[in-house]
């Protein structure tokens, strides 16, 4: 790698530049402006500040600059939606593991099947959706449920479900019909093994995240809801109370959850070699990859071979998955189908007397 030379007042330490630039929030050339070099009018001055920036990202997290630079504005936005950096203040009975957390994806790995389609099924409850919407978001649910596989385009579909639904429309009511969804269908659905784990990580003093695609709002409220220290989902941009159907920073999902760790461990000190970080996806594998300890949680088939592969552990608490395996999808589901015309006609029966 090319060095460059360092600017003059600018941070030794790579580590001491991040932690400056990632607190201040704001945008690269405005920082170095406002706090390590003169007004720009010497373009190599700027340049060599760029440079170190970016060499300095490198070393630390293995990332280029504009990945990091998303990675800021996805932590930052999810600060302000939660209104702070915490959402659940630390039990001041526990001492602090400092510099230590786990990090949690949500789909199939907290809860059972998908957030975003249980968004959009609460939308089709308050009937926000069309018929034709509300099969298209059932089946991928089923699919889901099934193939326990992400499916990318899914997940960009139902981003651009979330955005354009939310677009105009204030944060206090989206607030409020996010808390509905999750208290109605996500909470309920948890894997009791993984909401352990994150209470065995709580309990050892050590802070707990959920790091999501899910819009921000539900997995904040979700972790608030188990106690967790916070939550980083896909930001959608706010102005004047409302949702402009804009995204802040990145989407959560694949490498954009790399890039939001690694601005999150800046900003809360945190060791990643002593972290631990789950997911059921092969599509977190940049996330798994940064942290001491990997665990993989109801893998899909791609994610489970990586996890043997590089001795991971690997914790399945699927049901329906392990019933697939034994007995076959057929004969399971021709015994739903025999179950659920059973007890259609028992409620049927029961009318007609």
């Amino acid at each position: 790698m090319t060095s460059h030379p360092t600017p003059p007042g600018f941070p030794d330490s790579p580590r001491d530049f991040l932690a400056n630039w990632t607190a201040s929030r704001g945008n690269l050339r405005n920082f170095l402006e406002n706090t390590y070099l003169p007004p720009i009018d010497d373009e190599a001055q700027r340049e060599a500040g760029e440079a170190a920036a970016a060499a300095a990202i490198n070393e630390v997290y293995d990332l280029d600059l504009d990945s990091y630079a998303k990675g800021v504005d996805s932590v930052s936005g999810s600060f302000d939606a939660a209104g702070a950096k915490h959402i659940t203040a630390a039990d001041p009975d526990i001492p602090i593991d400092s510099g230590t957390a786990a990090f949690f994806d949500v789909d199939n790995t907290l809860i059972q099947g998908s957030s975003l389609i249980s968004f959009g099924l609460g939308l089709a409850r308050k009937r926000f959706l069309t018929f034709k919407q509300i099969r298209t978001i059932a089946w991928k649910q089923l699919k889901f449920r099934i193939s326990g596989k992400e499916n990318a385009q899914d997940v960009d579909k139902g981003r651009e479900l979330a955005l354009d639904f939310f677009k105009g429309r204030s944060v206090e009511d989206m607030v409020a019909l996010c808390e509905e969804i999750v208290d109605n269908s996500m909470a309920r659905r948890a894997y009791p093994g993984t909401r352990e784990l994150a209470q065995m990580h709580l309990d050892a003093g050590q802070q707990v995240w959920l790091v999501t695609a899910t819009p921000v709002q539900l997995a904040q409220i979700l972790a608030h809801r188990f106690g967790f220290t916070g939550a980083l989902g896909t930001v959608a941009e706010v102005k004047d109370g409302k949702f402009t159907g804009k995204l802040v920073g990145d989407i959560l999902h694949g490498p954009g959850k790399r890039h939001a760790v690694a601005a999150l461990a800046t900003i809360e000190n945190l060791d990643l070699p002593r972290c631990t970080a789950y997911s059921d996806s092969a599509n977190d594998v940049p996330m798994l990859s940064m942290v001491g300890t990997a665990v993989a949680i109801n893998p899909d088939r791609k994610l489970r071979d990586i996890a043997e592969d590089r001795d991971w552990l690997i914790r399945d608490y699927r049901s329906v998955r392990r019933a697939i395996r034994a007995y076959g999808l057929p004969a399971l589901v021709t015994a739903a189908f025999s179950f659920g015309s059973w007890r259609f006609l028992l409620k049927r029966g029961g009318k007609e007397q």
